[in-house]
């Protein structure tokens, strides 16, 4: 039986990395520049079934980030730049409690996350060496593999516009060189092996990398960690309960409220029938606009004889779906501000077998064009009523269908905060309440400025309807959005608890104009539309005020939709 003197004597006579490579050095038994660490590397590649993978020794990992620097030293990163964490679990018992470093990186997952969300295929995962490689020259920096990757892995580079990561120094593996944070720990904690890819699927269920981390089975991660017990599931990550917004990425809050307020404001334009050969009298476009400049807009409408404008006539319909069309035109013009390098914009559609990115700029495409089809016929006014009606109801179909990808984007990312039942709710819905918000608005505007009596009938006629639709629609999905706040008494800090704990903290002043706005403009000033009949100036003033009213409660909720978003993440992956 060995006695505790005899175990620590052996434990003197093991070297640190750092003790033997001084030794060798000072031996003069290698030359420069040997390969001091192939004992942490595979003794082959990896064959048929299997691919390269870190292993990490929990044991060794003493927290020191020679890692970290080492990553950034070689790759050439920038200050605030970093492709590899140190975290810590924290947990145990005061008799014995237990703190535990862990450094993570790119797992090289057999199901990348990031590759199946890139719109423009700048990810590869090499088929021998397994290792996931970002491709900088085809990234046009959308940022969509940074929300979809659940380890936090790929870093957005604002300077460069483009997302870079670590690619496992495969440039380094290559040549036979360890990796530069394999290289660097001084207690060898850090390997590189070769895993069998049917075995890392076969324990994925059910099994995380470490406690508190992302549940593995849907990238399917390669690192393992090893060394001593199996760590306890009771520890957690030292920062699980730091609460911090994420990046609002406010290109996208525009995007996302006028596409959807522009399908929501055709969808109504259909369903309260504005077609162009409505019976309201109608308006030749320029001399409306002369009409405009001299002050002398008749009633009605009529009495102007323009021979030039003849073929271009100024409708309620024709008003309502110019609106429409610029609000989506303007929204599919603001996503590409989101891009870090928007030339290469053109480059979306590459991913569309696989990313749901790549699905709805095509959709939306569709969209708009439905859409200039639609107002163009409007217009002119020259079509038959069915084919007007047909490419309204193409324009409604491929909107809706935009509004659908544009769901699944964020529910693909597995986001407790994003899950498909409250993100539809919050896209589907904000279509009606702002649809009828802008169309209420610009038929009541258009009738008080053209003097279109049959406008304002039909503007009034639909009141009660618009009305109960926004009222309905708003209280749909303020109880929906409602809902976060009862995890708020769950006793652990889930995803959906921290989210509800940042909305009533950190982003109260939000919150509160969320559901002040949004109720105000949905409930409180449809009743007294509705109810208190005014003059078309107080009208117009007081749809106005609705209409501000909603878009600014839904932007509140779209700003929360992406800062109040808190997902699992690797101890030391907290993102400000």
């Amino acid at each position: 039986m060995t006695t505790l003197i005899q175990q620590l004597l052996e434990e003197q006579q093991d070297l640190t990395a750092v003790d033997r490579f001084s030794q060798l050095h000072a031996a003069g038994d290698l030359p420069a520049q040997q390969k001091y660490y192939s004992r942490l590397l595979p003794a082959s590649p990896p064959a048929a079934g299997q691919q390269y993978a870190f292993n990490v020794d929990l044991d060794k990992c003493s927290g020191c980030k020679a890692c970290v620097t080492a990553c950034h030293n070689l790759n050439g990163l920038d200050e605030n730049e970093a492709w590899r964490d140190v975290g810590l679990l924290i947990g145990g018992t005061p008799e014995l409690p237990i703190m535990q470093h862990v450094t993570t990186a790119c797992h090289h997952c057999v199901d990348p996350a990031c590759a199946c969300a890139c719109p423009v295929d700048a990810y590869e995962k090499n088929p021998v060496t397994g290792i996931v490689k970002h491709l900088d020259d085809q990234c046009f920096g959308c940022q969509y593999c940074t929300l979809a990757c659940p380890y936090d892995v790929p870093k957005y580079n604002a300077d460069k516009g483009i997302v870079r990561k670590c690619d496992m120094c495969s440039d380094r593996l290559a040549d036979g060189e360890a990796p530069a944070c394999v290289q660097a720990c001084p207690h060898e904690a850090i390997a590189i092996q070769v895993v069998d890819v049917a075995r890392s699927v076969a324990e994925v269920p059910g099994r995380p990398l470490v406690p508190s981390s992302p549940s593995s089975d849907f990238t399917v991660p390669t690192t393992t960690y090893s060394g001593g017990p199996p760590l306890s599931a009771d520890l957690t990550a030292a920062d699980l309960s730091h609460l911090s917004p994420q990046h609002a990425h406010w290109p996208l809050i525009i995007m996302l409220i006028l596409t959807q307020l522009s399908v929501g404001m055709f969808a109504v334009g259909l369903l309260v029938g504005l077609t162009p050969s409505d019976d309201a009298p109608q308006m030749p476009a320029m001399a409306t606009a002369a009409a405009l400049v001299q002050g002398s807009l008749p009633a009605g409408g009529s009495g102007f004889t323009n021979p030039l404008s003849t073929a271009v006539s100024l409708s309620p319909a024709a008003v309502h779906s110019a609106v429409a069309l610029l609000l989506g035109l303007l929204a599919l013009g603001s996503s590409t501000c989101h891009l870090g390098r928007p030339q290469y914009a053109f480059r979306a559609i590459i991913g569309l077998k696989h990313s749901w990115l790549s699905r709805e700029i095509v959709v939306f495409g569709a969209f708009s064009g439905a859409a200039v089809t639609y107002t163009g016929l409007t217009w002119l006014d020259i079509a038959p009523p069915w084919l007007v009606t047909a490419s309204g109801v193409a324009t409604v179909i491929t909107g809706l269908a935009g509004v659908a990808c544009s769901v699944m984007i964020y529910v693909f990312t597995r986001r407790q905060f994003w899950n498909l039942s409250s993100t539809s709710a919050r896209f589907l819905l904000t279509c009606p309440v702002l649809g009828v918000a802008g169309s209420w608005l610009t038929l009541t505007t258009f009738a008080a400025i053209a003097q279109h009596e049959d406008t304002r009938a039909l503007a009034t006629t639909c009141g009660p309807w618009f009305a109960t639709t926004l009222i309905i629609a708003t209280l749909l999905k303020a109880f929906s959005e409602f809902r976060i706040f009862r995890h708020l008494q769950e006793p652990e800090p889930t995803q959906l608890k921290r989210s509800a704990l940042l909305m009533t903290t950190l982003l109260r002043p939000v919150t509160m104009l969320r559901f002040t706005s949004g109720l105000a403009g949905g409930i409180l000033l449809p009743i007294m539309a509705v109810l208190a009949p005014a003059t078309a100036p107080v009208q117009v003033m007081l749809f106005s005020l609705l209409f501000v009213s909603c878009f600014a409660g839904e932007s509140a909720e779209r700003f929360l939709f992406f800062t109040a978003v808190s997902p699992d993440r690797m101890p030391g992956g907290l993102q400000s």
